[in-house]
This record gives structure tokens, C-alpha cells and sequence, in this order.
């Protein structure tokens, strides 16, 4: 059954010609899908940035509301929809174009679901944040605001689905004009509902809920009336909810995956409060988390490249030119990696200056550079990986990779060296890059090792599974 499913696989693994036409693929997705990240990014930071003009209550609130609901749900929803970059990637690449449709409606309404529970947990936040410590009058500020943010969290629950859906086919275009649509909406928008009406802080979330909601419109009649999608088009049946079981299996442990990395760095400015000098530290420690954040999203893009090219490979029974997309990518990566790293480093005495005018910040930011320039090397190669666990279907492992990596080396040894050896905002950085490290050399080795032919036949046997058991496929 094997050699039946993989025999048109091109031998060629390495040529000029193959990696040529394999870059330019990868390159043609990485570079709408960095704006795409960017545009999603920027809701968030624009309306932050217009409810700062409001009051330092008001920015305190929506700060504190917006990391909140990252951590408790957008996150969850990111992650989950990563399961339809195995499932539908490959069923793309094997030609079986209606069980992509099949399952995003699996992950639109396993993603719903999620939102929830999630919902409810958002209306009763301000007693959460008072049970934290957290001073009432910013708890109840940041409630509002995230009970105002539920409709966006449904939204988005629809929206990280249909981007894996158009990211599984290749479709970028509409993507990438969407996302430009939606910024271009949300700007002027937020801007007249914060401050042309009586809604204060509560106009910037439905700003990003009426954005969100724009944006799965336009993408959903683009799915709906364009020939492009005509063939992955499907209606809710029986099928849907028959694969939700196969979907789950797949999305919790990418949320897992996805969220214990995410949440890592969130304690990571937490443990920062707790430092003698805190004003100094956690500012430092944010301007660092704002630069390889805003970094990130460049990798992110050669990622998602890296999940769909390899998944699309291996649901088409093509061992090898998946081996030559991580190949491809892995490099596109590294080259990234050291330009921006170098860049960095040769800019670290000025780069302070553009988060500050007070000398101990802009000094302390200079001292932290050359650990940012490593974290950019390490998490743009962590960014291209984890796409190659996601188009592979490794979540379980990555989710076991990541537990170790970060909760059992790296916040301990960030902890130890912030706190007993007195290493303040420096220890907490070293111990985050130790796990991040350790998460990287893991995947490396999951992906050195890995046998491409086995990979692909799995994938097969995945997509035809019920063809299998109906014997139509010998």
C-alpha cells in the first residue's frame, strides 16, 4: 500500500532547480502570512495606543484586561486552530478537498465551544484580579472591557479557522487583503467610538470586536462565491461532527503546546514585579518582550509556510519534497535569524532610545541586547520548527517538549538566577533563552530523526481512513 501511495514521489532532494522552486513557494506564503500576523498584532497595540489618550486608569484597565484575555483565550483559540494545519494541510495535499471543508467546520465549532466556558470566566474576572491583589478600581475597568471583548473571542474562534483553511490551500491573496481591509477599518473606527462618543474605553473593544467580525465576513463570502474555494466547499453534515473526536485529538495538545510558551513569558513579567527596583525592571524586561514579540511575527510567517508545505507533501504521499521544504525553510530561517541578530547587536547602544529618554533604561536595555540577539536566533528557528511539528502533526510531543522545556527547566533556573543570585532582569531572560534553548535542540531532534517515508504514509492512512475501512482503497 506503501509504494502505491508514495510512488510519485521525486527522488531529488537536493538540487538547484528543486530548491529553488521549493523557496520560492515558501516565500510566496511567509510573506502575506507575516502580515497577516502583524495586522491581527496590531489590533490589540492600536487600540491600547488611542485608550491611552483617555487616562492612566483607563490605559491601566485595558492593559492589564488585554493580557488577561491573551492568556485565558485568544491564546487557547491560536492554538487549537493549529490542529487544521495537520488535518486540513494534508488532506489538501492528498486531494481530498472536502475534508478540508469537513474540517473547519469541525474547528469552527470545537473552537466555539471553547469560547464558552471562556466567556463566563471573562464576566467574573474583576473578582479574580481583587483575589490577585489586583487594585479594584483597574480590576473593574478590565472587566468591562473583556465582557465588552466576548463577541471578538467568538469571532476570533472563526477566524483562526478560516486562515487555516485559506493557509492550507496556498490562497494567500485574500488573506493578506483582508487583513489590510481590517486594519484600514479598525483605525478610524476606534478612533471615533473612544473618543467621538460616550463609550470612553469600551468603544476600543467593540472596535476590535466590529474588526473581527469584518474580517470573517470578508473571508467567509470570499469562501462562499469564489470558484478558487468551489471544490473545498462542503456543508455541515454528518461527517463534521463524526471528525470532531479525530479534530480534538489534535487541537488540545496544540493549545497545550502553544499555550505553556505563551504563558512562560507572561510570568516572566510577573516574576519581574517582584524585583526591588520593579519600575526599572519590568519596564526593561518589556521593551525586551516587545522587540522579540514584534520580531517573532517574521518567523511565525516562514512557519506557517514550513506547516503547509510539509503537511500538503505529506497528505500527497511525497516523503522527500516534504524533507526538502524543512530543508528550504530551516535555512530561510537561519538567514533570517542572523540578519536581524547582527542588526541587533551592531544597533545595541542606540536601540534604548526608541522605548526612552531616562539613561538607566536606555544602559540596562544596551546590557540586555546581546541576550535578545540570541533569543532572536533561537525563536526564529523555534518559529520555523514548531511549523514543521504543526504540518507533521507532533503537537502531542511538542506540548511534552514544552512542559519540560519551560516549567521545569527554564522558569526554575530563570527564578534562581534572578532571585538567589541576585542576576535581576538578566537571570529571568537567561532562564527563559535556557528553555527555549532546551525546546529548540528537542525539536531538532525529533526532526533529524524522523523517517519522511512514515511520516507520509501515516498521513495517508489518516485522510483514507474511511476509504480504508470501506475497502475502496486496496
Amino acid at each position: 500500500m506503501d509504494k502505491a501511495l508514495l510512488q510519485g514521489d521525486d527522488r531529488k532532494t537536493w538540487g538547484t532547480t528543486v530548491f529553488v522552486k521549493e523557496l520560492k513557494k515558501v516565500s510566496y506564503m511567509a510573506a502575506p502570512m507575516v502580515a497577516v500576523s502583524v495586522s491581527q498584532y496590531l489590533l490589540q497595540v492600536i487600540s491600547l495606543m488611542i485608550v491611552g489618550h483617555v487616562g492612566e486608569l483607563a490605559l491601566s484597565g485595558v492593559a492589564i484586561a488585554t493580557s488577561f484575555t491573551n492568556v485565558t483565550g485568544f491564546s487557547l483559540l491560536f492554538g487549537m486552530a493549529g490542529a487544521l494545519e495537520t488535518l486540513g494541510g494534508q488532506a489538501y495535499g492528498a486531494e481530498q478537498y472536502q475534508k478540508l471543508g469537513t474540517y473547519t467546520y469541525c474547528s469552527i465549532l470545537s473552537l466555539i465551544t471553547i469560547c464558552l466556558p471562556v466567556s463566563l470566566f471573562w464576566i467574573f474576572m474583576d473578582e479574580f484580579l481583587i483575589f490577585m491583589g489586583q487594585d479594584p478600581q483597574i480590576s473593574h475597568v478590565a472587566s468591562i472591557y473583556s465582557i465588552w471583548l466576548i463577541p471578538a473571542l467568538f469571532a476570533d474562534a472563526i477566524l483562526q479557522s478560516l486562515v487555516r483553511y485559506f493557509q492550507s490551500q496556498s490562497q494567500m491573496l485574500p488573506l493578506f487583503l483582508s487583513s489590510c481591509a481590517t486594519i484600514c477599518f479598525h483605525v478610524p473606527l476606534c478612533w471615533v467610538l473612544v473618543h467621538k462618543t460616550n463609550l470612553g474605553y469600551v468603544g476600543a473593544a467593540l472596535a476590535i470586536t466590529l474588526a473581527l467580525w469584518f474580517n470573517v465576513i470578508v473571508l467567509g463570502f470570499y469562501m462562499r462565491w469564489s470558484a478558487s474555494c468551489e471544490s473545498t466547499r462542503t456543508v455541515i453534515v454528518g461527517d463534521v461532527f463524526a471528525s470532531i473526536k479525530e479534530f480534538l485529538s489534535f487541537a488540545l495538545p496544540s493549545a497545550v503546546m502553544c499555550c505553556l510558551e505563551w504563558w512562560s513569558f507572561e510570568l516572566l513579567v510577573l516574576l519581574s514585579g517582584l524585583l526591588p527596583d520593579s519600575e526599572l525592571e519590568t519596564s526593561v524586561l518589556s521593551i525586551c518582550l516587545s522587540t522579540t514579540s514584534l520580531h517573532y511575527f517574521v518567523p511565525y510567517g516562514v512557519g506557517a509556510a514550513a506547516s503547509t508545505r510539509v503537511s500538503n507533501e505529506l497528505g500527497a504521499g511525497n516523503p522527500h519534497s516534504a524533507r526538502v521544504a524543512v530543508n528550504v525553510v530551516m535555512l530561510l530561517g537561519i538567514f533570517e535569524a542572523m540578519t536581524v541578530s547582527i542588526t541587533l547587536f551592531s544597533c545595541r547602544y542606540a536601540f534604548g532610545y526608541l522605548y526612552s529618554n531616562e539613561q538607566e533604561v536606555i544602559d540596562y536595555v544596551g546590557e540586555m541586547i546581546p541576550l535578545i540577539s540570541l533569543s532572536v536566533i533561537i525563536d526564529s528557528l523555534l518559529a520555523v520548527i514548531s511549523g514543521v511539528a504543526r504540518g507533521t502533526g507532533w503537537q502531542h510531543i511538542g506540548a511534552y517538549v514544552n512542559l519540560g522545556a519551560y516549567y521545569l527547566v527554564g522558569i526554575p533556573v530563570a527564578a534562581l538566577l534572578c532571585f538567589s543570585l541576585h542576576l535581576r532582569g538578566k537571570g529571568l531572560w537567561i532562564g527563559i533563552l535556557t528553555g527555549s534553548s532546551l525546546q529548540l535542540v528537542s525539536l531538532a531532534l525529533v526532526t533529524g530523526f524522523t523517517n519522511w517515508q512514515k511520516q507520509a504514509s501515516k498521513a495517508q492512512e489518516r485522510i483514507f481512513e474511511e476509504k480504508f475501512s470501506n475497502g475502496l482503497l486496496a
